[in-house]
């Protein structure tokens, strides 16, 4: 039951049973749900975690592909008042063990695919309750959950920890609380200046693991529209699902609306049904930006910027910032409106229209904090902003520009990849003396990750890529490898200097 002063995210699918019972609420590899047959899912499902000792505080780990799964294990722990840990699939085994290790879950719940895994995962951790092929079985035979079982706790309380990259190498587990994750959907509803149309079907591309895919299952329980997913990315069977469901809002990152514009046969698929497209991840060259402007005239663009501290949007370039000249269009948009951006210079001043600095922000969506990292959470929110990290400027007209990351961030094919990780699986070759990795402009995946090397002994490319496969996740491995026979460029400080790599290696156009 929803009551006053609550922004609970279960609060959300409870009415969308209410008020539209046998719409269809997902559709995904294992066919549609309504409303009510989601709720009646989620509630036995929340059964299930009751049973197993879940409660207020705890953690439910999900591990798959999307799916129906996926999206119950987003809900049911929630009513429970524990917090939902989507693990990314994409990691390598001893990653997916540290973030276990880390985030403590009681129960481990995954698909057929990762059942092997998950096990293994169980079996080297204090995880007291795997589902893998007993799922269906266990969901189906449980009684819902009544109201009287329910213990949802507070708006403030942690309803889903998810794993970022560190620039230190090691994974932070960022806290987002019912209200982040409310307002953020509110925020994607209404934000692009072209209004998502209750009962409407919504192509969702991305991962759950990611809060910009995943922010769209809370905001499709807001708004009432039909969330289409695909367990993987296939571009042929995107456009299978827009013709047969007549999808109306997609959302992309630039990598996939390159290959929808490069397909050969997106003229025999009916696209004719997509109003809105959503991108973010990265930029979108304005070259690509045209191409589909005038492969999708009826379309209205998009696009959001922001990252999972920030539940996750930031700023947006609605769809009039895509129209007519479109002054802005290598900007990322401006703040949404429960935002305060502002840029702020090494000692955390504001600075001027057009001066570069640190992209900082606060406002209702910003997360809770690292967890179990306090030392980090205090300086990434020092003085009550967040610190993204990223370096931009604000125009005169409130858009902001990004010119690069503090980090050295790699974003390849809408993943964040931090050279660090690289770094340390390179350097454990037994024949590297000195790496540092950088990314390099890539036409497909936007960024690719490239490792320059000093040898100490005898290896050849592909043995450096090989090494590191098994090490870390496969985007995350170098694409490309260079070396260097003699010393690193150093800047003032010593320290390599990775602009100076950039231009030493970024290919040269003809």
């Amino acid at each position: 039951m929803i009551t006053a002063g609550t922004m609970r995210l279960t609060d959300l699918l409870v009415r969308a049973a209410d008020h539209w019972p046998n719409q269809p609420a997902l559709t995904c590899d294992s066919g549609t749900l309504t409303w009510a047959q989601l709720s009646d899912r989620v509630h036995r499902l929340a059964s299930v975690l009751r049973a197993a000792g879940v409660g207020r505080g705890d953690r439910v780990a999900w591990l798959g592909f999307n799916g129906r799964r996926g999206v119950e294990c987003y809900y049911a722990p929630l009513l429970l008042g524990a917090a939902s840990v989507p693990l990314n699939f994409r990691l390598a085994e001893a990653e997916l063990l540290s973030a276990v290790q880390v985030s403590e879950p009681k129960v481990l719940i995954a698909d057929a695919e990762h059942a092997g895994i998950a096990r293994t995962l169980t079996e080297q951790s204090g995880i007291q309750l795997c589902l893998t092929a007993e799922y269906e079985d266990r969901v189906t035979q449980a009684p819902p959950l009544s109201a009287a079982e329910a213990a949802p706790g507070a708006n403030d309380d942690m309803a889903m920890l998810l794993f970022t990259g560190g620039t230190t190498g090691q994974a932070k587990g960022v806290m987002l609380s019912h209200a982040n994750l409310y307002v953020n959907a509110m925020g994607t509803a209404m934000g692009f200046a072209v209004p998502f149309a209750r009962h409407e079907a919504h192509l969702m591309t991305g991962p759950l693991f990611h809060t910009a895919a995943g922010g769209r299952v809370w905001m499709s329980s807001l708004m009432g529209t039909h969330l289409v997913m695909m367990a993987k990315f296939d571009v042929e069977n995107l456009m299978t699902l827009v013709t047969d469901h007549r999808v109306s809002l997609l959302q992309l990152v630039p990598t996939m609306l390159a290959m929808i514009l490069d397909h050969p046969k997106r003229e025999a698929f009916d696209l004719s049904c997509l109003r809105i497209l959503t991108y973010g991840a990265s930029p979108m060259p304005p070259d690509m930006m045209r191409r589909a402007m005038q492969a999708f005239p009826g379309i209205k663009f998009g696009q959001a910027y922001g990252m999972t501290e920030a539940a996750p949007i930031v700023t947006v370039l609605d769809a009039n910032d895509h129209e007519g000249e479109a002054p802005h269009l290598t900007s990322v948009g401006r703040p949404v409106p429960y935002d305060d951006v502002r840029i702020l210079d090494a000692a955390d001043k504001e600075l001027p229209h057009g001066q570069v600095g640190e992209v900082c922000l606060r406002g209702p969506n910003v997360m809770l904090g690292y967890w179990r990292d306090d030392a980090t959470t205090a300086t990434a929110m020092r003085g009550g902003w967040y610190h993204t990290g990223d370096t931009g400027f604000m125009d005169g007209e409130g858009y902001i520009y990004l010119t690069g990351r503090m980090t050295d961030m790699i974003i390849t094919g809408g993943e964040n990849v931090y050279p660090i990780e690289v770094e340390n699986a390179v350097d454990s070759h037994p024949s590297v003396d000195e790496v540092a990795v950088i990314g390099l402009p890539d036409p497909k995946w936007g960024e690719r990750v490239h490792a320059v090397v000093r040898l100490k002994g005898r290896a050849g490319v592909n043995d450096i890529i090989e090494h590191c496969q098994g090490l870390i996740a496969g985007y995350k491995c170098p694409k490309s490898v260079s070396f260097l026979d003699g010393p690193f460029p150093l800047t003032a400080v010593n320290k390599i200097d990775k602009k100076a790599l950039r231009e030493m290696f970024m290919p040269r156009r003809r």
